[in-house]
């Protein structure tokens, strides 16, 4: 892991233009988990050669876990006071401390799982002595056991006061301009090391997509593609697809019609991270280009604009359903809005938008508000279609496309002749698993959980 870490240490910097926040105001918080690290590489690549983000930055350059040289380390009937240099003394309950002791008998070494029983602990347990022991804070409590705490860990998770500085993520936004470089990788790489891995899926981070050149003429080359990141997801539609304009499943996507820019599975409770596809054929006809769209830009330019609207799309929750096959009528278990927002840094994470799987919205407090949503989202898709947004593409053999449905959207123009196409989805959750594991420090990874 190490190397793959160092493979992609300074790669994706250059060409970061739209650097935004989209967050709400809310409180602002994070952990630092991704940390990305150089090495030479055989293959020429603009955003390897200029650096990879940095996504989050743990603390501030000036705040540095380091004891204060003018005051103790104290403690009393309910709290540990521990003093930085940087002139901040965070203070840490008994309770809390022994509930997160680090010691082999209340962390499991290996699967890194709790073992204490935190309802065993007494609500008033208390130290017996603490202090400050190399780079560790030692605690003996009463009871005769003992814990240790590194001073760095401590102060990364200090939570009276919090620390860390929080740093937007460092997303590279993009429009039609992107056509003149787009992110790509080379198949040979991925497949050869996890070191290319770390590159696909950084890329796939920053700019929501990314192109495999070299890919192998066949499904079977896709779909081992695809599991360098993780397994395939299953669905109603199967789990690694093959298709053609043949109705097999009801729905538009296996028709020629063209279809608007959205966001694939809406209707699920937690729609697919990451869709790949792979053009296998396109004989006898025309047609069928790509768009892209990044929608976290979309969404920061709507906000802008109008944000109005952009309250309305964050709020209002849209009823989504698949139903065309006759043994499904899927449908998540509470509608969501079309903007969704991590609900601690307020952070815009993921965008739902498919209004063809829009079901009847009936639920209306408010005349009013039936107007105001139909305004919003008249608002909204007048951004995806504006010129200079859409990203035009004719998908090629050979070429496999990787985006992240949970920001980019994605659609096409009618087409004729036969189109076989092949993909598969990725769970968003095991998609970020792959990029931190490959992109950061282990020991730094396992210090912020």
């Amino acid at each position: 892991m190490a190397t793959a870490s160092r493979f992609v240490a300074r790669a994706l910097q250059r060409n970061s233009t739209y650097l935004s926040r989209l967050s709400l105001e809310l409180p602002r918080r994070s952990k630092c988990i991704y940390r990305f690290r150089h090495s030479s590489t055989k293959t020429s690549d603009p955003d390897r050669e200029t650096g990879i983000l940095k996504t989050f930055q743990i603390t501030k350059a000036d705040a540095k876990p380091v004891l204060s040289e003018h005051h103790d380390i104290s403690f009393d009937d309910r709290k540990v006071l521990v003093p930085w240099e940087e002139g901040k003394t965070s203070y840490f309950q008994h309770l809390w401390l022994r509930d997160h002791c680090q010691c082999p008998k209340c962390r499991h070494p290996e699967t890194k799982q709790r073992l204490v029983n935190t309802f065993d602990l007494p609500k008033n347990i208390k130290p017996a002595m603490v202090k400050a022991s190399g780079p560790a804070l030692e605690i003996k409590w009463k009871d005769g056991h003992e814990s240790s705490f590194p001073l760095d860990w401590l102060h990364l998770h200090s939570y009276n006061p919090r620390l860390e500085k929080y740093l937007s993520p460092q997303f590279h936004f993009w429009g039609s301009e992107i056509e003149e470089k787009p992110p790509e990788v080379e198949y040979g790489d991925v497949m050869e090391s996890d070191e290319g891995v770390a590159l696909w899926t950084a890329k796939i981070y920053k700019y929501g997509f990314c192109y495999v050149n070299g890919v192998p003429l066949n499904p079977e080359a896709t779909k081992a593609l695809t599991e360098r990141i993780a397994f395939i997801r299953e669905t109603h539609y199967g789990g690694f697809w093959d298709f053609t304009a043949d109705l097999a499943k009801k729905d538009t996507a296996y028709t020629n019609l063209a279809l608007g820019v959205h966001t694939d599975t809406t209707y699920f409770t937690d729609p697919a991270g990451l869709q790949l596809f792979h053009l296998l054929e396109h004989s006898g006809g025309s047609g069928g280009q790509s768009i892209l769209v990044d929608g976290f830009r979309a969404a920061k330019i709507l906000r802008e604009e109008n944000p109005q609207a952009y309250k309305v799309l964050s709020n209002v929750r849209i009823p989504t359903h698949s139903s065309g096959n006759p043994d499904s009528s899927i449908q998540p278990y509470a509608p969501f809005p079309v903007m969704n927002h991590h609900p601690v840094n307020g952070e815009l994470v993921q965008i739902r938008w498919n209004n063809d799987d829009r079901a009847t919205m009936d639920r209306w407090d408010d005349l009013n508000d039936v107007e105001m949503f139909y305004d919003a989202a008249r608002a909204w898709n007048a951004i995806l279609k504006r010129k200079g947004t859409e990203y035009w593409e004719q998908l090629k053999p050979r070429r496999a496309l990787i985006f992240d449905n949970w920001r980019v959207l994605h659609g096409r123009s009618a087409f004729t002749g036969k189109r076989r196409m092949c993909g598969g989805y990725v769970n968003m959750d095991d998609y970020k698993s792959r990029l931190r594991t490959l992109c950061s420090d282990r020991e730094r990874l396992l210090r912020a959980l």
